[in-house]
């Protein structure tokens, strides 16, 4: 058996594909609003992965998590039912306690989704913290990489 994807990062954006299944449809066949903030939830944790972290170390070992503190889409096409969609990631700055995020969720190079957020690291108590090394180099790495024209570029 296969391990699931995590994806992959070039040019400082991360690439998840990803399938439309039943589940994250309405009753016509397209996929619920709220599932593209799943799919964009997903996409970033294996971004994450890609750069050596996850979730659980940074709870276990920086003792932080990631909170989205605002999330802005743009809803431009519908996905359907059994659609290969890519989700694109990049980070579009990250100081201090928090980082940008830039997404996009496409399916054969047409956009449909348009995603921007606002993630702070937080302690177990909900207080905000600076980003710990770790994440911070990650950060940077890839925004030292990223090609500032943008995700659309690079999201095919």
């Amino acid at each position: 058996m296969t391990a699931p994807t995590q994806g992959r990062i070039d040019d400082g954006v991360h690439r998840f594909p990803l399938r439309v299944y039943y589940e994250d449809t309405d009753a016509g066949g397209i996929v619920f609003y709220a599932n593209y903030l799943k799919f964009a939830e997903r996409a970033r944790t294996e971004m994450l992965r890609c750069m050596g972290l996850d979730h659980a170390r940074l709870r276990d070992e920086a003792g932080i998590t990631l909170a989205v503190r605002h999330a802005a889409i743009d809803y431009l096409a519908p996905a359907r039912l059994d659609d290969a969609l890519v989700v694109a990631t990049h980070i579009s700055a990250a100081s201090g306690a928090v980082i940008e995020i830039e997404q996009e969720v496409r399916r054969e190079g047409a956009l449909l989704a348009r995603i921007a957020l606002r993630v702070a690291c937080i302690t177990s108590a909900g207080r905000p913290r600076p980003l710990p090394p770790a994440l911070a180099a990650a950060a940077a790495a890839a925004l030292s990489r990223h090609d500032p024209n943008g995700v659309k570029d690079h999201a095919r």
